[in-house]
């Protein structure tokens, strides 16, 4: 799955004002005056000009943007292509080819997956087009996933929560979910059953849920998913994962 193109024009036009921005932040209130003396002159040389606010910003944006030599759209896209090859390989989050997330949620789309403590797989998909909710209890460990998100350009797809799957209850339907076990068994049983049957219901006809199970039996997880279709799989030598997917009526 590729990020559609249609993205593109929007992804261009927020890193150029991201670009304009950081520029304007950077330096001091006299030099952006300046810059707006500028543009009052240059848009005073214009024929039936009529000055508004509106048509200052954008000369002054269109200023900034030619003295920081902002490339065309057309440069831009080439260069974001060829780093989004990079991005969607599973190697450059450390995800293996034959990994579950890899092999079930690749062709997702622009669906919605919540990710759980697992930035590596939360990046990935951003990389793919999902729009990907990143949660972890550890607010320092959010803002990391949010970071990497940003130097790759992927904020767009990318949302970060704190929080743990007790805390939030998803309103959009899911195509995926992607969680360690561990985050239920701190959980209460009765809450457990509660937060997990939530989460089943907001998750759309088809969409799967992908367990590391290592802190719950797989008899106990068998057991909250009755009703899905469910599997054990094995990632490369070792690494069991359960896979459930949400029965098609």
């Amino acid at each position: 799955m590729f990020l559609s193109t249609q993205s593109l024009p929007s992804e261009y036009a927020l890193f150029v004002e991201r670009e304009i921005e950081l520029y304007k932040d950077s330096i001091p209130r006299s030099a952006l005056l300046a810059i707006g003396d500028e543009a009052v002159r240059q848009l005073g040389e214009q024929p039936q000009f009529a000055l508004t606010e509106l048509v200052l910003v954008e000369e002054v944006d269109r200023l900034i943007a030619r003295r920081l030599r902002i490339p065309s759209y057309r440069t831009w896209k080439a260069r974001r292509l060829k780093q989004l090859q990079e991005l969607r390989r599973p190697e450059t989050w450390g995800l293996s080819r034959d990994s579950i997330v890899v092999r079930e949620l690749t062709d997702a789309g622009d669906a919605h997956v919540i990710v759980a403590d697992n930035s590596s797989s939360a990046l990935y998909l951003a990389a793919h087009g999902c729009m990907v909710t990143a949660m972890h209890d550890e607010p320092a460990l959010v803002e990391r996933v949010l970071e990497a998100a940003e130097e790759a350009g992927l904020t767009m797809y990318l949302t970060g929560l704190v929080g743990s799957l007790g805390d939030y209850a998803p309103h959009a339907p899911l195509a995926a979910i992607v969680y360690s076990a561990q985050a239920l068994a701190k959980l209460p049983d009765e809450h457990r059953a509660n937060v997990l049957a939530a989460w089943q219901h907001a998750t759309r006809l088809g969409g799967v849920h992908v367990v590391d199970p290592r802190a719950l039996s797989l008899e106990e997880l068998r057991s909250r998913y009755a009703g899905w279709t469910v599997s054990v799989e094995r990632e490369g030598t070792s690494q069991e994962t359960f896979l459930a997917r949400k029965g098609i009526d």
